[in-house]
C-alpha cells in the first residue's frame, strides 16, 4: 500500500510567508519494521554474514538536504522491499529501503513541503545460503581427475608421434 507524509511549515495560530519558506533538513533515521537497534543478538549476527549488496536497509539516514532558494523544497520517493535472510537459521524478515530524492519549485502563493512518499513492494528478496553435499564434492573430485588423465593422454600421444623414431 502506497503512502506518504509531509513536513510543513505551517502553523495554526501563526502566518507563515510562503517566500521565505526554507524547508532545508536532515534525515536522522528512516526505516520500516523493527529498528536497527532493537535487534536481538542473533539477527545482527544473521544480517553481518549477508552480502553488502543485500545491507541497504536506510540510505536516507544522516544525510542533509539543503535548498538554496526560496519556494523549492525536497521530494523523497522511496521503495520498501521485503527481504527474507535464510541463513541456517529461523528466517528473519527486514525491509531495504531505495531512495530517490529530487527538488520541486513551488509557486510562490504555496508554503513548500518536505515529501515522503513510500511504497511497498509486491516482491520479495530471498537471500539463503547452502552448503555442498559430499556427492557434489565427489563428482568435481572425479571430473578433475578425469580432465587431468585425458589432457596427459592427449600429450603423451602427441609426443610419441612427434619422436616416433622414422623407419627407412
Amino acid at each position: 500500500v502506497p503512502g506518504n507524509f509531509h513536513v510543513e511549515a505551517k502553523a495554526k495560530d501563526h502566518s507563515i510567508d510562503p517566500a521565505m519558506a526554507n524547508l532545508s533538513h536532515f534525515v536522522n533515521h528512516l526505516s520500516f519494521g523493527v529498528g536497527s537497534d532493537d535487534r536481538d543478538r542473533n539477527a545482527k549476527r544473521i544480517l553481518s554474514r549477508a552480502p553488502q549488496e543485500h545491507q541497504k536497509f536506510t540510505p536516507l539516514d544522516g544525510k542533509v538536504f539543503t535548498t538554496t532558494e526560496f519556494h523549492q523544497a525536497y521530494h523523497h520517493y522511496v521503495k520498501v522491499v521485503p527481504t527474507v535472510f535464510d541463513m541456517n537459521d529461523e528466517p528473519l524478515t527486514v525491509y531495504q529501503l531505495i531512495g530517490q530524492s529530487q527538488v520541486v519549485f513551488y509557486d510562490v502563493v504555496n508554503v513548500p513541503e518536505a515529501r515522503f512518499s513510500y511504497d511497498l513492494s509486491p516482491m520479495t528478496v530471498h537471500v539463503s545460503t547452502e552448503g555442498r553435499k559430499w556427492y557434489d564434492y565427489i563428482t568435481s573430485l572425479c571430473a578433475i581427475i578425469g580432465g587431468a588423465f585425458t589432457t596427459l593422454g592427449l600429450i603423451d600421444a602427441v609426443l610419441y608421434k612427434v619422436f616416433k623414431p622414422k623407419k627407412l
